[in-house]
């Protein structure tokens, strides 16, 4: 069995953004040379995400407008994390929501994913550098 591992790094010009990374991890399979196996991708940083959905900027919205009201980010006082001197409290709970990885079969040296899908980094506490882990095992 080979194994494969990149770390791809982020640096977003905004506190919340989405990054549709699937270009990035189909280059890693490549890279990889593996074509049967699975991919595992995660946000290394605990106020991002990696996720799975569609590209479609209308969802886009929808989710921060979604997150937003499940886990505003003012006023920073709601938040006894924010008593440390931090103001990401919304950015933890948002990242909980939006999960930490995504696992993606390999077949055929390519990644198995459904018509629609696409894989996303999300940014919720964002404009500085944080990473993802693309772990990728198989033959």
């Amino acid at each position: 069995m080979k194994s494969y591992k990149k770390e791809l790094w982020f640096h977003t010009k905004k506190r919340r953004e989405f990054i549709n990374i699937t270009p990035l991890l189909e280059e890693c399979v490549k890279e990889s040379g593996i074509k049967e196996g699975l991919l595992l991708c995660n946000a290394m940083h605990i106020t991002a995400s990696v996720f799975i959905n569609d590209d479609e900027p209308g969802l886009h919205h929808d989710f921060e407008v979604w997150l937003e009201k499940l886990a505003p980010e003012k006023p920073y006082s709601q938040y006894r994390h924010n008593d440390t001197g931090e103001d990401n409290a919304d950015a933890h709970l948002k990242r909980t929501i939006m999960g930490r990885e995504v696992i993606i079969a390999i077949t055929n040296g390519k990644l198995d994913l459904g018509p629609w899908e696409q894989v996303f980094y999300g940014e919720f506490d964002g404009m500085r550098p944080k990473r993802v882990l693309v772990k990728i095992i198989g033959e």
